[in-house]
């Protein structure tokens, strides 16, 4: 294999281990910060400009001097920390242990084949902390019941829309709406001591925290641009959500 040929692998591969990081819900910084150390144990010089759909990576080779630029996009975005947290590891241990690049190379096949949690499992604990909500804003047993089977409802409608690749948008209004609805009849047939606490908390699974918190993290890194796209992302998910809510009140006349 000829140095060019190695080098574009490089980049192929940085260029996919930067993609899963950002899918995965990584800021801006961290996805460069690993790259580097990656980079390091390629022994290349890494560049990139790193948007919320496309990645464009340069690396230069230390010794030859010899460059490639690649260009990657980037697929829909699915949030993981459990990836964020391996590929983070890895990328200290590829530093220190002055890994290959076929070791880093199979040490990323193994982190993609990472296990989730078993779908019930996910609708279950969501659906818990639904109801905790619920109770923490006062609504009884009841009222608890509703808000689970309100967000039980809305995050299966969210994930079923999301395997037949919906807009994102338009699944963040669907889940908000199915959950709405289902939580309206409790209020509407005065089921528990306080229904309007199940209303308010059943759609809080879809409460846009890591798109938020990254752009506040890009903006103080200087990554201005990642910054306000993920800001005008998680601005855009709260309308949906909340033009889910208002429709789903305006049918049973709650406004």
């Amino acid at each position: 294999m000829n140095d060019t040929s190695k080098l574009i692998q490089k980049a192929n591969l940085l260029l996919e281990i930067s993609s899963l990081l950002m899918v995965s819900g990584a800021n801006t910084n961290r996805v460069n910060l690993s790259i580097d150390r990656f980079a390091t144990a390629l022994h290349v010089k890494a560049s990139s400009l790193i948007s919320h759909k496309t990645i464009i990576m340069t690396l230069t080779d230390e010794e030859t001097n010899s460059g490639c630029t690649r260009v990657q996009n980037i697929p829909p975005y699915l949030i993981n920390f459990s990836i964020i947290s391996a590929i983070s590891k890895a990328s200290w241990n590829a530093t220190e242990e002055n890994w290959s690049l076929e070791k880093i190379s199979d040490e990323i096949e193994t982190i993609k084949k990472l296990n989730r949690y078993p779908r019930l499992v996910i609708l279950i604990a969501v659906s818990l902390a639904g109801a905790g909500f619920c109770n923490i804003f006062k609504g009884d047993y009841l009222n608890m019941f509703v808000a689970f089977i309100s967000t039980f409802i809305g995050l299966y409608i969210f994930q079923e829309t999301h395997k037949l690749k919906y807009n994102l948008y338009i699944r963040i209004f669907l889940g908000s709406f199915i959950a709405s609805v289902i939580a309206s009849v409790g209020i509407l047939y005065h089921i528990g001591a306080h229904p309007q606490a199940a209303l308010a908390t059943s759609i809080l699974f879809l409460v846009p925290g890591v798109p938020l918190i990254n752009s506040f993290t890009d903006l103080m890194d200087n990554n201005i641009l990642n910054g306000m796209v993920r800001f005008t992302t998680g601005s855009m998910i709260v309308l949906a959500m909340s033009i889910g809510l208002f429709l789903a009140m305006f049918l049973f006349q709650l406004t």
